[in-house]
């Protein structure tokens, strides 16, 4: 009988889970957020943020940790140090356009609203647009279909000692705040991400979820209140539930999508991808590719600027 490994969670091997273990918390992809935006200094993070001292301690050392962070320090200023991203970071950019689009399509930011994103590559303002790498065109979450890959197994999970951020991020300038306050919660990022997967039942999300049911249905009613998730019921006696995604819900997708690539290329443990997903109206293995929706080519963070609309 194999040993009971102490403070671990066992579950479904997933690239999206995997993903979530390393960046998945509100403190972590807010940091991220700022160095796309060329703010790398302690001190500057910390007002960028709103962080104290010490989550922001822990937060960079966890992010250099997992190599989506290196620290500089500079011979002429040792007591400053400079954060910068690394290569596993930057593929990052994708989710952030994402993160974005969703930002910008159900919330009012007059801040975020008036920047403008230009394609140095084409020369043209532009609007990111996620695509089918086989046949162009556009990715709609109902028109995705899913098999086990060669990774479908089990993975142990380290238990996470973090607790839930009682600090809203709504307060804030974030560019995508209103998303990293759901997905900033790995529980509750898993939810939506089993709901793309057709999971709709309080007994299949637990299922999948080695989480206690209290914390589930926690999630669920935030989802709910946050008009992720609507409910209708499936029983009547006695009443239970199915947990539907609503528009504004279908429309992360593109998010999960790129994390989900991320997490594949990144996060895997050399026996394949968990997960293969196909592209319903081509029938090819979809890849998803975040592209210009003025030249068609795909988009490096080198070379996507920002400005604000006259």
């Amino acid at each position: 009988m194999p040993q009971e490994i102490k403070n671990t969670l066992t579950s479904r091997a997933s690239s999206i889970n995997r993903a979530l273990d390393q960046i998945g918390d509100k403190w972590c992809l807010l940091i991220i957020e700022e160095l796309f935006w060329g703010i790398n200094t302690f001190n500057a993070l910390q007002l960028a943020t709103g962080a104290s001292r010490g989550v922001l301690t822990d937060r960079l050392n966890w992010l250099k940790s997992v190599d989506c962070l290196r620290k500089n320090i500079p011979k002429d200023n040792v007591k400053r140090p400079v954060y910068h991203l690394t290569k596993k970071s930057i593929d990052l950019y994708h989710s952030g356009l994402m993160a974005i689009m969703w930002e910008r399509k159900y919330f009012t930011m007059p801040a975020l609203d008036h920047i403008e994103f230009i394609h140095t590559r084409c020369g043209k303002t532009m609007l990111p647009v996620l695509s089918c790498g086989a046949c162009d065109g556009s990715i709609i979450f109902s028109e995705v279909f899913y098999r086990q890959g060669p990774g479908s197994t089990r993975d142990v999970r380290p238990m996470k000692v973090r607790r839930r951020s009682s600090v809203s991020m709504l307060e804030g300038d974030s560019a995508y705040k209103n998303l990293i306050e759901i997905a900033g919660d790995r529980w509750t990022a898993n939810v939506i991400a089993l709901a793309f997967h057709r999971i709709k039942r309080f007994d299949e999300f637990h299922k999948e979820l080695p989480i206690a049911t209290n914390i589930l249905a926690d999630r669920l009613k935030s989802l709910i209140t946050q008009g992720i998730f609507y409910r209708q019921p499936y029983q009547n006696s006695p009443v239970r539930y199915e947990y539907h995604l609503t528009d504004r819900g279908r429309d992360l997708y593109p998010y999960f999508l790129s994390l989900l690539q991320w997490g594949n290329k990144w996060c895997g443990t050399g026996e394949g991808n968990p997960m293969e997903l196909l592209h319903g109206p081509c029938g090819h293995d979809l890849v998803g590719e975040v592209r210009c929706d003025q030249c068609g080519e795909e988009l490096i963070a080198s070379e996507v600027t920002q400005r604000k609309a006259t």
